[in-house]
């Protein structure tokens, strides 16, 4: 199994227990922000002693920064941060599972961003596998029980929030994918364990400048409520380091389509542990989505 196929999958089971830890903490009366910001505060130590400790057994060279890994890095940290919003903002509005659907349009729209910005290439089959894809959204973002005309039930906040969650995503993962490929260095893990550190170090001091100044006394409820949030960081952290490990061997429209099977792992999730009722609507929108998941794997 190639690497950046196992780190994928990790990435995707990972990313799964960490939204279902803070769809526990927005209903447990966080704000969207303070458990967006639980995500980074309490994964900032965890993969900075990881760092550490690997330099420190491995005896390797810290790689050198560039102005332009500077810039690319936070870009996309600030991206992340604004579609992690979005995501949870998103779970208030429906269940978990479509909020986590209409997240993975990202795969989608990094194709075209990957190929706008750094030329990665997408084959003719990828290209039948996104107007796929784009079906099984529209039909997610139907609710199953609302009535009305057609246009006002698909164009609605929260497919509105899910898509630009997944905009996001798109972006961010393209603009760390140019931060790893420009750090020299063959050691893959050490690259993607570095930019992690700098990056969720840039997230949590902006995000927490941000509650201190405009919620206050959310971050002392994010750490009162460190049992889950502790869990949160931990996820976020191997999430991110598996995704970040697979863009710096593979482009983004393929890692984030391999990535697509979050959505059996949410799915599950949504059934088994929030007991909320799944429709035969949604599950054929997952269905098609799934399929274009398919295709574009074998396309690779």
């Amino acid at each position: 199994m190639s690497l950046w196929v196992f780190a994928t999958l990790v990435a995707a089971f990972a990313q799964t227990v960490r939204f279902v830890l803070q769809k526990h903490l927005a209903n447990a009366g966080l704000s969207v922000n303070g458990a967006t910001f639980a995500r980074f505060v309490f994964s900032l130590p965890i993969v900075t002693l990881l760092v550490l400790g690997y330099v420190a057994l491995s005896g390797a060279t810290v790689p050198a920064l560039s102005g332009s890994f500077l810039v690319l890095a936070a870009l996309g940290g600030l991206l992340q941060m604004l579609a992690t919003v979005c995501v949870v903002a998103t779970f208030k509005l429906r269940n978990f599972s479509i909020g986590v659907t209409f997240k993975k349009t990202e795969v989608m729209q990094s194709a075209i961003i990957g190929l706008v910005f750094l030329g990665d290439l997408v084959s003719f089959w990828g290209w039948v596998a996104l107007a796929i894809g784009l079906v099984g959204v529209l039909i997610l973002s139907d609710p199953p029980t609302a009535t009305g005309p057609w246009r006002t039930r698909i164009f609605n906040k929260a497919a509105g929030l899910g898509l630009l969650s997944g905009l996001l995503f798109a972006l961010c993962g393209v603009s760390f994918r140019a931060a790893l490929i420009g750090i020299e260095g063959d050691d893959v893990f050490l690259r993607a364990m570095f930019t992690l550190a700098l990056v969720t170090g840039f997230q949590t001091l902006v995000l927490g400048l941000w509650l201190h100044t405009r919620e206050r006394g959310e971050i002392a409820r994010v750490v009162s409520a460190w049992r889950v949030a502790a869990g949160v960081g931990l996820a976020g952290m191997i999430g991110s380091l598996g995704w970040f490990t697979a863009f710096a061997e593979q482009t983004v429209a393929y890692v984030t389509a391999l990535g697509q099977v979050e959505l059996i792992f949410t799915l599950i999730a949504s059934i088994v542990i929030f007991r909320e009722k799944a429709y035969v609507r949604e599950f054929l929108g997952v269905a098609v989505l799934m399929a274009s998941i398919l295709i574009l794997v074998l396309a690779v």
